[in-house]
């Protein structure tokens, strides 16, 4: 089976990590995001991978190559953005199988722990044009809603609103007939949720939902990164891209975590980072060449590459750019970004502000 990686985006949700590297790049309990994407297309079948890229697209073959967890990988970039259905058209004339075959659609940023084989029978069962992958949230009103018939056929795809009809959402992986593909206008922008998924079911065409509650996640903010990097270190979603045993921390070869720290709660270091004694560690993501000094109190941040937190300060919920410095005893709480190479003098306290 062949697949399309959809990775285009700028994920600027994520800035300041992804100023320097494409969010599905960024590495995510040890290793690159997409890693852990192509460990389970593998699992499910694939043999065959289009990355559909654009930002910083040099980037997604000099991390890969043409093969990878066992997958030939094939590259295909656009000079403008072209949305969703533009993307699939686009990387489309990569794709080498004939048109009644299945064609699976990933999208770079959503870590996912559903059956893939399932979906993928419940497509060729159906003789859909398209099927798709649909969880279900506690609170639907935050997203546009999917309902289906009692065959399991999408009957629409529906805007937010404060009285949602189902809890089901479109958790972003699909399998296309390649024929349905074809049907994408080529070089325009095109939403498939918008415009694709809606004009298929206008015309009768058979658009499946394949239901599963398992594990899912949108990797797009920072703190839906942080977690999910924890996750995947905890074992609450397993993954054969995994460089290690799941456990409270995952150290890469080169790190050096004191016996006198506490490092827990799913936190990754990487290689070359240092956690000095009487540091507190939890939930976290720690770069390669990240410091935290003795004394210093880390919780649900990201540090990137070489960022350095001072004796006694304290980052709660914070993102710190490649080679940002904090001071000793700064308290920076609440969201707060620091851009690369910013250096935060002692004692600053910040709260919830760009920096």
């Amino acid at each position: 089976m062949e697949a399309i990686l959809l990775v285009g985006g700028q994920g600027s949700r994520l800035r300041p990590l992804t100023i320097s590297t494409p969010k599905p790049l960024l590495p995510t309990a040890g290793v690159a995001f997409l890693a852990h994407q192509l460990a389970r297309a593998r699992a499910a079948g694939v043999e065959r991978i289009v990355f559909a890229t654009s930002y910083r697209a040099e980037m997604f073959e000099a991390a890969f190559g043409s093969h990878a967890h066992g997958v030939e990988l094939v590259y295909v970039s656009e000079d403008e953005p072209l949305g969703t259905g533009g993307a699939i058209r686009n990387a489309s004339r990569e794709l080498t199988c004939g048109p009644d075959e299945p064609v699976l659609i990933l999208n770079g940023d959503i870590l996912s722990g559903h059956d893939v084989r399932s979906q993928v029978k419940v497509h060729e069962e159906a003789g859909a044009a398209v099927t798709l992958h649909l969880t279900t949230v506690d609170d639907p009103s935050r997203f546009g809603c999917v309902p289906t018939d009692g065959a399991g056929r999408v009957t629409a795809f529906l805007e937010k609103t404060s009285h949602p009809v189902t809890n089901q959402i479109n958790a972003g992986c699909y399998v296309f007939r390649r024929s349905a593909i074809d049907t994408i206008a080529e070089g325009e922008v095109v939403s498939v949720e918008r415009e694709t998924f809606p004009s298929l079911i206008a015309s009768g065409s058979v658009v499946m939902g394949h239901v599963e509650a398992g594990y899912w996640l949108d990797v797009g903010t920072p703190e839906a990164f942080v977690r999910g990097s924890c996750d995947l270190v905890l074992g609450r979603l397993e993954s054969a891209a995994m460089p290690g045993d799941p456990g409270e921390r995952l150290a890469l070869d080169g790190s050096r975590v004191s016996p006198g720290a506490v490092v827990r709660g799913g936190t990754a270091v990487g290689r070359g980072a240092t956690v000095e004694a009487g540091a507190t560690v939890i939930g976290s993501v720690l770069l390669d060449d990240a410091f935290v000094a003795e004394g210093a109190t880390v919780r649900d941040s990201v540090l990137s590459r070489g960022a350095r937190v001072g004796p006694g300060a304290v980052l709660d919920g914070v993102i710190l750019g490649d080679g940002a410095v904090v001071g000793p005893g700064n308290e920076l709480r609440g969201g707060l970004r620091v851009w690369p190479g910013i250096e935060l003098p002692p004692t600053a306290v910040r709260f919830s502000t760009d920096t």
